[in-house]
Order: structure tokens, then sequence, then C-alpha cells
């Protein structure tokens, strides 16, 4: 299905679908200054494949959903946790289970307390609930992004450099970096983009505190996915999620960064169809 952009609460948020939609629903949400382009098509189909309605959507301040002035996000995370409540309603879909990578998967605990009752499973991918005790993020990242401001955002090739070197500095060692697949990304992103610069809004949000304090009572089936060799959030942040939240299983992904690599999509995909339609409610 091409992509829809519909309007709710006076904003715009733009989804895409794959599959049958008679078939358990899963909905995909990206994680920080990344649009849906980065949970790739072929990734969506096929998880499609295996009997699935998948829904990819871009949250605020990335690609087609409305975006803000650069420097002042007017939303909190527990907007950008009803907006998913929002694309389920505009499908016309009452339950599904939620698959949240990073930030995404942040909004992903948050949407298991806040509207329960709309969630029947969560999986988790290289995210955390961002305890007090878990180590922070490797130095290379933040050095990495604290030159983000010397990126010009107008500049197509300046992105474009921008964003492959993210993607290269969060990698793993397992497999090669794959820098055409990413660079193919990025240009599909900044042609979908509202204003690429907004992006950044991503690391002024705030809020969220109230729910990721109390990721122990999340009370649906949880898959943790975390790769061993995470920069940005490190795998110790996985094994505390999975043991904080009750009955939760980890999927160890050895030698892989903070990414979805090409080379672990069967194992991912495989993990996510079988939680998902073992649980199906």
């Amino acid at each position: 299905m091409s992509e829809q952009l519909f309007k709710v609460n006076g904003i715009e948020l733009c989804a895409e679908s794959f599959g049958n939609s008679e078939h358990p629903v899963i909905l995909l949400i990206m994680g920080a200054q990344a649009s849906m382009v980065w949970w790739d098509k072929d990734f969506c189909q096929r998880l499609a494949d295996k009997g699935h309605f998948i829904i990819r959507y871009d949250n605020r301040d990335v690609g087609r959903s409305t975006i803000y002035e650069p420097g002042n996000p007017q939303y909190t995370f527990e907007d950008m946790a009803d907006d998913a409540i929002h694309i389920l309603n505009h499908f016309g879909i009452e339950k599904a289970h939620i698959v949240g990578m990073s930030m995404g998967g942040m909004l992903t605990q948050i949407l298991a307390l806040r509207h329960p009752e709309r969630v029947l499973t969560v999986s988790l991918l290289s995210t955390s609930n961002f305890a007090p005790d878990l180590p922070p993020m490797e130095e290379k990242v933040l050095d990495y992004f604290s030159n983000a401001a010397a990126t010009d955002w107008t500049n197509e090739a300046s992105v474009i450099a921008f964003t492959v070197g993210k993607w290269k500095v969060l990698a793993g060692s397992k497999h090669p970096f794959n820098e055409k697949r990413v660079y193919d990304l990025a240009e599909e992103e900044i042609r979908r983009s509202r204003n690429m610069a907004s992006m950044n809004n991503h690391g002024l949000v705030t809020g969220g505190e109230s729910y990721l304090a109390r990721t122990g009572d999340i009370d649906v089936p949880a898959l943790v996915i975390h790769g061993t060799e995470d920069p940005i959030i490190p795998y110790e942040h996985g094994v505390a999620l999975a043991r904080t939240i009750p009955g939760s299983v980890l999927l160890t992904l050895e030698g892989t960064g903070h990414e979805l690599q090409h080379e672990d999509w069967d194992t991912i995909i495989d993990a996510i169809s079988n939680h998902t339609t073992s649980r199906i409610r």
C-alpha cells in the first residue's frame, strides 16, 4: 500500500502498510532522528510474508509527518506514544503487536503502560528504560554527535555524509558495513523530508519518566533484542530490561551494534514473528 498522510489533533502523520490487513497487526516504531525508511521496505515485506499486517510510520519531526522549528519541539514523549494510537485508530485497529527500536522502544514501553488495552505484545530492539545505574553511551558516539551542529542541513551531500557516518559509528564489528545501502536510505530520507534539521528536535523532547520508572509493571509478553556491541545503548541495558519486565525473553545479537544489520534480519524477523504468533489473543 502507498503512503497515507492524515490529520489528527492538529498534526499530520504519515504511515505505510504491507501485507494482508486481515492478518495480525505489527506496528513498527523507529528511533530518534530516523524516519520510517530505516524500517527497510524489504524487511517489512519479509515480516509481512510471515503472515502479518505491517505498519510503519514517520514520527513527528521526521519524514512527511508534522515538523517543528528546529530547537523547539512542542510535544512530549507521551504525545509521541499517543501518536501510535492515532495510527492504529486510522487503520481501524483495536489491538496490535508493537515493535520499537531505540527511542521507538522507549515509546513502546510507554504505550504498554499508558494504553495497555491496545497492546498485545512488545518487541524491544536496542533500547532501554534508562535506569540510573546503567552504563552510558560510548565516548565515540558523544564525539560524533557533538559535530552535528557543523552539518549544513540544507545541503544534501552534507546531510548524507553525516547520516552515513552516524550509522558507521553505531555499527558492530561482526558484519561488514554496507555503505551503499545506508547511502541509498539516506537519499530516500532526504527526498521524503519536510526539513531534515527538524529531526534533531528528538534530542530535546522531554517526558516519559513516570512510565519508564515502572517498566516492571508491563504485563504483556515482551521480547528484548540487543546487540553486544551497541555503543549508544550498551548491551547491559538490554539485559537489565529483560530482567525487569516479567517473563520477557532476551535475544542476544553477538557482534551487532545499534542497527538493523541486514545479516541479522532472518534472526530478528523469525524471533518477532514467533513471539507475536504464539501470543495471538
